[in-house]
């Protein structure tokens, strides 16, 4: 018995030294090699990189959404005609795929279209413009689920009051410079007018930011300012603020509105008998398709005034994919030759976006959602838009001058820069147009495309 159990517990032994490795070392396996295979198993399927893009593609934003599919189209066949970016993760370059989605101009529409793109389309990142009503849902549902954002195109302060930003970098103008072009706009005949303004300042994220820094900049101009605000999208009677502004005396027009509402507020107004001097109107006169609907509608364009963040003119260039001359100018150009219409402003900021992130993927070399994140916070770059460098608060200040829509050469309304104190244009500045006419040319209607 005692042979038996001294072999017994040899075996025991035996086995113990056996088993307890190999166990071990199975354990190890699983830990360490295991999730590897699984991992590349997972990158071999991964066919490209998928960027997000909602976009007003429909509504009332539609106009600024209009040259989204252009732009995704350039960046796509340009960035894929070289085989892709190359991602270290899966030793190769991968195709980059850009999937756009209407939000149809509604914030609660962009929260679920943002949503879907993340969570059923698995979206590496997401690139998104156009106003507060389409950035600042996207934005926040990006922070949500902490995925890289980039975004143009909607002013700096609605943008940060979402904030703070962890995952979403924005570059755009603040409302403090837009307010200064608008003043010094109004100061070039301020002599001739009795510097009363009234405005138009709906209840959304832009006017309730509009009114906050106007309320401030206008009187500590010289300027009395007359506010109609709080109102919703798609109001059908203006007769409040007109009757309100005629009883206030008002000589200069501002606000920001979408275009069907500011076709509403013009036709009551000379319907009414108001007839400001000086029409600055942010948001709704951006667009040449605006203006000649307005000459379709029979009324006359000639001298309203806006802000102009991006034109031909400006003096920046690109040379992201290929194009070591490409610049405001030969980007105009190409739109108009594709698609035979007038370039806008927006095209400008839509391809800077795109600029940002396909620079943050190529530094970046990896789809690793921090790593991707941390490229773009680095971003130092020249963009079609002017240099691109990050603060601590995740946005860039970009630049705008002072414009007003006059019959054109090349178009028939083209809008041209009559304020540019840093010579920032290539052109030269034009002479403003002053006061507002109050009739329309009969052959008006003809000449409008």
């Amino acid at each position: 018995m005692k042979g038996i159990n001294m072999t017994s517990r040899l075996w025991i032994k035996l086995c113990k030294l056996v088993f307890i490795p190999t166990v071990l070392l199975i354990a190890f396996f699983i830990s360490t090699l295991c999730p590897k295979i699984l991992l590349a198993a997972d990158k071999a399927e991964k066919e490209y990189i998928l960027i997000g893009h909602p976009n007003p593609s429909t509504g009332p934003l539609s106009e600024m959404g209009e040259v989204s599919p252009w732009i995704d189209d350039q960046f796509v066949e340009k960035i894929n005609a070289g085989g892709g970016i190359y991602i270290k993760e899966y030793g190769k370059k991968l195709p980059i795929k850009v999937k756009i989605v209407d939000t149809e101009s509604n914030p609660t529409k962009a929260i679920r279209v943002a949503t879907d793109l993340i969570l059923q389309d698995k979206v590496d990142m997401m690139v998104v413009m156009h106003t507060p009503d389409t950035v600042n849902p996207v934005t926040a549902v990006c922070e949500r689920y902490e995925i890289p954002c980039v975004s143009t195109q909607a002013p700096i302060d609605p943008w940060l009051s979402n904030g703070p930003y962890k995952w979403s970098f924005h570059s755009f103008w603040n409302i403090d410079s837009l307010a200064d072009v608008y003043l010094e706009i109004w100061d070039i005949n301020a002599n001739q007018t009795n510097k009363v303004v009234g405005c138009l300042w709906p209840g959304d994220a832009d006017g309730i930011a509009f009114s906050e820094v106007f309320n401030k900049k206008l009187p500590a101009r010289g300027y009395k300012y007359v506010n109609y605000e709080g109102f919703s999208h798609g109001i059908s009677d203006f007769s409040p603020a007109i009757n309100l502004f005629k009883k206030e005396n008002v000589e200069i027009l501002t606000g920001v509105l979408i275009f069907p509402d500011w076709v509403n507020f013009w036709r009551q107004s000379i319907k009414l008998g108001f007839y400001p001097k000086i029409v600055t109107m942010a948001k709704a006169i951006l667009f040449p398709s605006s203006v000649n609907t307005m000459v379709l509608e029979g009324f006359l364009p000639e001298g309203w005034t806006t802000e102009v963040w991006w034109n031909q003119d400006f003096p920046f260039k690109y040379s992201l994919i290929g194009h070591d001359t490409y610049d405001a100018k030969g980007l105009s150009e190409n739109w108009s030759k594709d698609t035979g219409k007038q370039p806008t402003m927006v095209l400008g900021f839509v391809h800077a976006g795109f600029e940002i992130a396909i620079d943050a993927l190529k530094r970046a070399q990896t789809l690793d959602k921090e790593k991707l994140r941390q490229a773009i916070e680095d971003t130092d770059l020249d963009t079609i838009i002017g240099h691109i460098k990050f603060n601590s608060e995740n946005y860039c200040l970009t630049k705008l001058v002072g414009g007003q829509w006059l019959r054109g050469s090349s178009w028939p309304w083209e809008l041209k820069v009559i304020y540019d104190p840093a010579n920032l244009t290539t052109t030269k500045t034009q002479g403003m147009f002053f006061p507002m006419p109050k009739t329309v040319l009969p052959d008006l209607k003809s000449k409008a495309k």
